[in-house]
């Protein structure tokens, strides 16, 4: 019972998410009064709107929660100890900056991001999305070669939307196969969603008619190779289609000429109103947790953004740019609005809309498993109604490259990664629930992990069993940062309990970090 007590003591203490502790001002570990970055374009209708509401920001992060959080937004993981030490030791004025570029440079960034498009583009390989196994790697395979050459972005669109052949062997065609249904309803359904952020069902009924006319010579056969499919432009119908696009553009299309090239063509186009305001939304919301026009996917006329100008600066930046993900990325991560501390300085209930702060929000299942099964160094099991080979995974494959949403494990469906059934963003659950804290601390398998682990136990050593360097090793492998004083007084008094070893304490202090929301949360 004493146990159970001084557990819950420490997890306490150790969720430091508030404004008011002890007498030592833990907000200095969070943030800074003094901005040492200059404003860029962001900022400037980020903040003259926050001005004009009468909203005042937050102030700059600390380089620690810095470092922390471009990991989490870049790659997908949190940083390893030294280059936390070295980045707070580093004394040049521009490191947040070098830092950025040096993450946007890894292979790990478009791993991660792939697992954001393979959410949008509903990879799956059994019902209701039946990409089958080969199909849903290869079409993977795709998207991450293209992420990781940094192709632009109207050039991706492009080739999806007009592709045609195998499901091996063009993946890209994949996306015709990863619709509910191949009408061409269905069809146009899934590209307004997934390429212009628009509700399909929401269009007036004429427009979803006309719509549906781009995508009404699509067909499909098999082949003698097994789960082979093609996909191509079927021109038997010899009639002209007579469309309307949805900005009201009249188009007559011609027997012999794919009705989809004509669509990319509109699609595709430096004044589309949808094409390029989508997708910047999307990065935007995937940095703040919310879009400039909320819901992402519900881009329509009268949900409107909620600072326009910003909207249409980020849309001129991704054209000027030539369609660059990673502009659009550098732009946001380098500017004030997003360095911001996640403690607001005001009480107005839209902060959140007009992005005066960073809002902290849970960590995501693949994130969070990753960075468990990296604390802990064991691997995890999978299940799936896939069978054998194609549910083998190998045990230390990261849960951010899982790219199949057929194959999934518990912790991956309680934390909330989406089943990849329809390509809404909101199909993805970041929200902390009572059963996952449940989980996190009644959790034996877990404990048992910690007690084990190899990772723990090397801080341990090199920490030469010092109870205060051990202290602050484990706060910079797993928070990112040093304990504050009060921070060590408090566990360097647990290390003293009676009838309580070395290992003990160092398991219990684990456990109690990994049930706080500094380390549940981005921040």
């Amino acid at each position: 019972m004493g146990k159970i007590k001084l557990f819950w003591f420490l997890i306490l203490a150790l969720i430091t998410f508030t404004r008011i502790l002890c007498c030592e001002n833990f907000n200095q570990v969070y943030e800074q009064k003094d901005w040492t970055i200059p404003e860029n374009g962001i900022d400037r209708y980020v903040f003259s709107n926050l001005n004009k509401l009468g909203i005042t920001p937050a102030f700059q992060c600390s380089d620690y929660v810095f470092i922390r959080r471009v990991y989490l937004d870049i790659v997908g993981t949190i940083p390893e100890p030294e280059e936390v030490k070295n980045f707070i030791n580093d004394k040049n004025p521009e490191k947040r900056k070098i830092l950025i570029d040096k993450l946007l440079d890894k292979e790990e960034f478009a791993e991660y991001l792939s697992m954001k498009f393979c959410d949008i583009l509903r990879i799956k390989s059994e019902f209701p999305i039946n990409l089958w196994p080969n199909g849903a790697q290869a079409y993977y395979n795709w998207i991450l070669q293209s992420l990781k050459e940094n192709k632009p972005y109207d050039k991706f669109v492009r080739e999806i939307l007009t592709s045609s052949g195998s499901n091996f062997r063009n993946p890209a065609v994949n996306f015709y196969r990863a619709v509910q249904g191949r009408t061409p309803e269905s069809i146009a359904q899934a590209v307004c969603l997934t390429f212009m952020g628009v509700r399909y069902e929401k269009l007036p009924e004429n427009v979803r008619k006309n719509l549906s006319k781009f995508f009404s010579k699509i067909s499909y056969k098999k082949t003698l190779e097994w789960k082979e499919e093609i996909v191509y432009f079927n021109p038997e119908n010899n009639e002209i289609i007579e469309a309307v696009f949805p900005d009201g553009t009249k188009v007559k299309i011609q027997p012999d000429k794919d009705p989809r090239i004509v669509f990319a063509n509109w699609l595709i186009n430096e004044n589309n109103p949808y094409f390029s305001k989508n997708i910047v939304n999307r990065i935007w919301s995937w940095l703040f947790g919310r879009g400039i026009i909320h819901e992402v996917d519900d881009i329509r006329e009268d949900n409107k953004p909620s600072i326009p100008e910003l909207l249409n600066y980020l849309e001129r930046e991704f054209i000027r740019s030539n369609y660059n993900i990673k502009h659009i990325y550098r732009l946001i991560l380098n500017s004030r609005t997003y360095q911001q501390s996640f403690i607001p300085q005001s009480k107005n209930p839209d902060i959140e809309k007009y992005f005066a702060y960073y809002p902290p929000r849970r960590l995501e299942a693949e994130v969070l498993l990753d960075i468990l099964c990296k604390i802990t160094q064991s691997g995890i099991e999978y299940i799936s109604q896939v069978p054998e080979p194609y549910t083998i995974i190998p045990p230390d494959r990261k849960n951010i490259l899982l790219y199949d949403g057929t194959i999934t494990n518990d912790f991956l469906e309680l934390f909330g990664r989406p089943p990849r059934d329809t390509g809404y963003e909101s199909e993805r659950n970041n929200e902390i629930s009572v059963e996952q804290l449940r989980y996190l601390l009644n959790s034996s398998s877990l404990f048992k992990k910690i007690q084990s682990s190899p990772y723990i136990k090397k801080i341990i050593v090199d920490s030469n069993w010092n109870k205060r360097k051990t202290i602050e090793n484990i706060y910079l492998a797993l928070l990112s940062r040093y304990p504050t004083v009060s921070e060590i007084e408090i566990l360097e008094n647990y290390f003293n309990k009676k009838g309580l070893n070395f290992n003990q304490a160092v398991e219990d202090i684990v456990w109690a970090i990994i049930n706080s929301k500094e380390f549940l949360y981005k921040h």
